[in-house]
């Protein structure tokens, strides 16, 4: 539901006549993402952010203004994740409902109305409450879908011959991650340790120690959200029935290990040691305004069970900013402009093929987008991209500070969000991580 007045972009009983100003403003009633809340005094619960509040939807759901019997009152999403579609939107349409009504401060407020249920039952300042994990992550796979970000990489590697390997045109390529390692944003990453090789010494014998290439890795993050069963394909037209919602991911990635360890079986220690995402899921629904085509695949097309329907909009716009804050920096710096539109594999694309050969899927299964870049300097979501290979330096504050890879104590801030022409707004928050030193035996 897209807000028609200025009134019913936030509820004017709660926020009064004043616009929403900085992270408030991406969480309107257009958006409602859902997340994992715990305040100083009590139980983890569901809520979902509403501009600088968290709505607890464990209480709206037991005073009866929210479906009961769908997970709503539990302490992770995935009960919720696997009620399906039209679960998902009748809990949306319904706490929408509620916010627009004309008696919204009644129905959240009135005690004869609903049981002693009081606005300070339901509301919390999100400066007040602890966000946790939105769900257990069973499985985590990490996709490698932006044409861009795949050629650069190859232009680095493979000088003089094609970049993109033959394969890459004709499936999303993607790896299983560790979940285990899979934290929610604001939770420090101890720069890993591992095996490396020194420039021009690839063949070894290796040496062990701190990874000296830290590199981030911009993503969008999909939450599965009904499954399959096993043996049963997700077909693509209706692979959108399965997400859930995205949040804004951090596939952080030693560079150094990565090249020593990846062939012939892929990443490894290089990359499972921290991925970091936000902590509210955007549900598919709220997208909805900013769909795009997907970049044209026809050279070559796709098999048959990955073709998408001509003009189909399977990508979403939705811009992306990486910010980059050093020790002695008071704040994060830009080094990031990019979109989630830039993506050549879309994500119903890389849901259906992941459960291609019957791959079961479970609600709260992690699926990344891979590395995003976009066409210019500017839009390359990894430090390897911006310096290329090492070759040139990221300069911050006008060159006073600079980096090739991150150290100790650099903190990394992402942020995403959707602008429409009439002003509605979807944001995704903050997906941040400071890099601790390595661990000393």
């Amino acid at each position: 539901m897209r807000a028609s007045t200025a009134r019913r972009a936030l509820p004017r009983f709660l926020f009064g006549n004043t616009a929403p100003v900085g992270a408030a403003a991406d969480f309107q009633l257009n958006n409602l993402p859902y997340g994992i809340f715990q305040p100083k005094a009590g139980e983890a619960r569901i809520g979902v952010a509403l501009g600088d509040k968290v709505i607890d939807l464990h209480a709206l759901a037991t005073k009866g203004l929210l479906p009961c019997g769908v997970g709503l009152t539990t302490h992770t999403l995935n009960e919720f994740m696997g009620a399906g579609r039209e679960v998902w939107r009748e809990v949306r349409h319904e706490l929408q409902q509620v916010l627009l009504s004309d008696d919204s401060e009644k129905n959240l407020g009135n005690q004869s109305r609903i049981s002693g249920l009081t606005l300070e039952d339901v509301l919390f300042k999100q400066a007040d409450v602890e966000m946790l994990m939105p769900a257990h992550i069973g499985d985590y796979t990490d996709f490698y879908a932006s044409r861009e970000h795949a050629t650069n990489l190859g232009k680095m590697f493979r000088p003089g011959g094609d970049p993109l390997l033959p394969n890459w045109l004709h499936i999303p390529v993607g790896y299983h991650g560790r979940a285990s390692s899979v934290v929610v944003s604001g939770t420090g990453i101890r720069r890993p340790r591992g095996q490396m090789v020194a420039k021009g010494q690839e063949q070894g014998p290796p040496s062990f120690g701190p990874s000296k290439l830290l590199d981030i890795e911009l993503e969008v993050g999909c939450f599965v959200g009904s499954g399959n069963k096993l043996g049963e394909p997700i077909p693509l037209e209706r692979a959108e029935d399965h997400i859930f919602g995205l949040v804004l991911l951090n596939d952080w990635s030693a560079r150094d290990l990565q090249k020593w360890e990846y062939v012939p079986l892929g990443p490894f220690l290089g990359k499972n040691f921290g991925t970091t995402i936000s902590p509210w899921v955007v549900p598919l629904e709220a997208l909805k305004p900013f769909r795009v085509p997907t970049p044209a695949q026809e050279e070559p097309s796709p098999l048959p069970y990955l073709k998408q329907p001509a003009g189909h909009a399977g990508g979403f716009d939705v811009r992306l900013e990486v910010g980059l804050k050093t020790p002695e920096m008071a704040e994060p710096e830009k080094i990031v402009d990019s979109n989630l539109k830039y993506m050549y594999w879309s994500m119903a694309q890389q849901l259906t093929h992941h459960s291609v050969n019957g791959c079961n899927m479970r609600p709260g299964d992690l699926l990344g987008t891979g590395t995003i870049s976009g066409p210019t300097e500017d839009s390359y979501g990894s430090m390897l991209e911006m310096n290329w290979g090492g070759s040139k330096e990221i300069k911050l504050q006008g060159g006073a500070i600079t980096r090739k890879f991150l150290q100790d104590g650099d903190k990394i801030v992402i942020s995403g969000s959707c602008e429409g022409a009439d002003g509605t707004r979807v944001g995704f928050g903050e997906c941040s991580g400071i890099i601790l030193p390595a661990f000393e035996s």
